[in-house]
């Protein structure tokens, strides 16, 4: 676990003790995971991987609550954070016709999800704020094949 740190901190789940103890049936750490419902499935990464992130869903503090909203993955460059394009229609009343319209969302992507890609369609969910731009998380990855400035809503 140590030989995985990046950060200068000791890193670790906040409700797991790090004392060694005896392992009874030879599992080999404890590891604290969730199921936060709504109908979606725990990634086995967040059960059987080693990495620490208190902005989880599944391993650290955060609660899913609110909003469940779609949209396509724009950018991957941030740590642990996508930006996420969503596309709308917007009618105007004058011409009684729709107009396209979108918003770039700031997502933070939980570890547990290693091949989040450009293109790809993400599910999130609403949580506390977690940065000065971030409020949503990712829930669920579908491998998508989305164009670079397309607009998907159909």
């Amino acid at each position: 676990m140590a030989d995985q740190q990046t950060e200068r901190s000791f890193r670790k789940q906040h409700s797991v003790p790090t004392t060694r103890r005896k392992s009874v049936n030879g599992k080999k750490r404890l590891r604290l995971h969730r199921q936060i419902g709504l109908g979606f499935k725990t990634p086995a990464e967040a059960i059987d991987g080693t990495y620490i992130d208190k902005k989880c869903p599944w391993t650290g503090d955060v609660r899913i609550r609110g909003r469940i909203l779609n949209g396509v993955v724009r950018k991957t460059k941030m740590q642990r954070t996508i930006v996420i394009r969503r596309d709308y229609l917007h009618f105007v009343r004058k011409y009684s016709r729709f107009e396209k319209r979108h918003r770039n969302m700031s997502v933070h992507c939980s570890p547990a999800f290693r091949d989040v890609e450009h293109g790809d369609i993400v599910t999130i969910g609403e949580c506390r704020p977690l940065s000065k731009t971030v409020r949503f998380n990712v829930l669920k990855v579908s491998k998508g094949h989305g164009a670079k400035k397309s607009f998907r809503k159909f």
